[in-house]
């Protein structure tokens, strides 16, 4: 029977959280109450103080201190480490909850630290406004609430109905797959692909197939990097082909598509095969022309579109960017490779192209190789630009070689 965890402060919810178990009960579903309320003293299976132990914390001192905003975080961080023990024991197969801003934030945490492909549905007041936050790289459903979670009314019966009759279908589809027998599985790989990029990431792809992979494209929006890094952490690549580590310029400059400080880290730490290149590390993406920052008036651009406007990163950005790439990649514990094509690292910077500038990209290279003098990291210089034919493949093969290695 499939299982769902219900996590909520139970203290100020708890009307809606017994009407929740119940429902889920009655579709057949058996439930786990996870109550992250620090004053809550109602009936769960995992009380505030089992909550709060999770994180190493003690709930009277939390309490003692006063700070609402460092309880609640604990208390996320207790719930994210609950979670994801009962999913490894096999007593998760799904999360639903119910909030406002607080409830949200605290189980959307928790619920991020669950893998992809688990079941996860918030019902939130805050459904309707940036929900960024909450998502984060997660597959996480959000529901808006309509009406303020406080208490089961006509609206409320009507939304949180839906909530538990999605939730108790996917948990147990998510239940039947979980011990079904395990079927014949093709090894994923991760490739990050910008627009600028995609004839090299496309033929590399292609050659994938041909070696029996399933590739995973992930647009190098931040949110795509994200997600990339996030199946490499929870280990469900086989390998990943980083041609595309653009966001690292948008995180250094304060572009539009950054997936944070942390991009290019988690296959490392994985020790999972990863073969990287430095594409579109040309440019850092910004919104309508007439929103990018004063500051940057005296730069080159492209405009993309109508939403999107492209700057040229300079040779003192790009030298910090080798030097960044250059820790990251030696510090990690798999194989690495990194391709450096020599002609251009986009589409638009290749000779006679608008973002062509070779001390710019000689600036990256400098620093990249500088940066990884003396590591384990296999560096190849290609005689070409990124998207140049044969690159891609090469890219794949060299990919499934290390794989088979390991």
């Amino acid at each position: 029977m499939a299982i769902v965890a219900l996590i909520g402060t139970m203290d100020t919810k708890g009307e809606e959280y017994a009407w929740l178990q119940e429902k889920l009960e009655a579709h057949g579903v058996l439930t786990t109450r996870i109550d992250v309320g620090p004053m809550s003293t109602a009936e769960a299976d995992y009380t505030p103080d089992a909550v709060a132990e999770a994180a190493g914390a003690d709930l009277n001192q939390l309490i003692a201190a006063n700070d609402r905003g460092a309880a609640m975080q604990t208390m996320a961080e207790g719930a994210a480490r609950v979670v994801t023990s009962l999913y490894e024991q096999g007593q998760l197969n799904g999360a639903l909850a119910v909030g406002g801003s607080g409830g949200s934030s605290v189980a959307a945490f928790a619920m991020q630290a669950l893998p992809v492909g688990v079941p996860k549905l918030l019902v939130s007041t805050m459904a309707s406004g940036d929900v960024a936050p909450y998502v984060g790289e997660s597959d996480i459903t959000l529901m808006y609430s309509v009406v303020d979670v406080a208490g089961i009314n006509s609206v409320s019966e009507q939304v949180f109905g839906n909530a538990v009759a999605a939730t108790a279908a996917m948990a147990t589809a998510h239940e039947a797959r979980s011990t079904a027998p395990a079927g014949d599985h093709k090894p994923l790989i991760g490739l990050s692909m910008f627009g600028l990029t995609t004839p090299a990431v496309d033929e590399a792809r292609k050659e994938l197939l041909e070696l029996g992979y399933e590739p995973l494209v992930f647009h190098a929006t931040g949110s795509g990097g994200r997600a990339m890094e996030k199946l490499a952490g929870d280990g469900a690549l086989a390998g990943t082909l980083d041609l595309t580590t653009t966001e690292l310029a948008d995180d250094l400059v304060g572009g539009v598509l950054s997936a944070g400080p942390h991009r290019l880290e988690a296959a490392g730490k994985a020790g999972i095969p990863q073969v990287v290149s430095l594409g579109a590390l040309d440019m850092v993406n910004f919104g309508p022309r007439e929103l990018v920052p004063g500051m940057f008036d005296d730069r080159t651009f492209v405009v993309h579109n109508a939403t999107v406007t492209l700057m040229r990163t300079t040779p003192e950005e790009n030298s910090e960017l080798g030097k960044r790439i250059a820790a990251k990649l030696a510090a990690a514990t798999g194989p690495t490779t990194l391709i450096i094509p020599l002609h251009g690292l986009s589409g638009i910077d290749i000779e006679g192209a608008p973002f062509h500038d070779v001390d710019a990209d000689q600036a990256l290279f400098t620093a990249v190789k500088d940066g990884l003098k003396g590591s384990a990291v296999e560096i190849i210089e290609v005689d070409s630009d990124i998207n140049a034919p044969g690159l891609g493949r090469d890219a794949a093969q060299r990919l499934h070689a290390m794989i088979s290695e390991q």
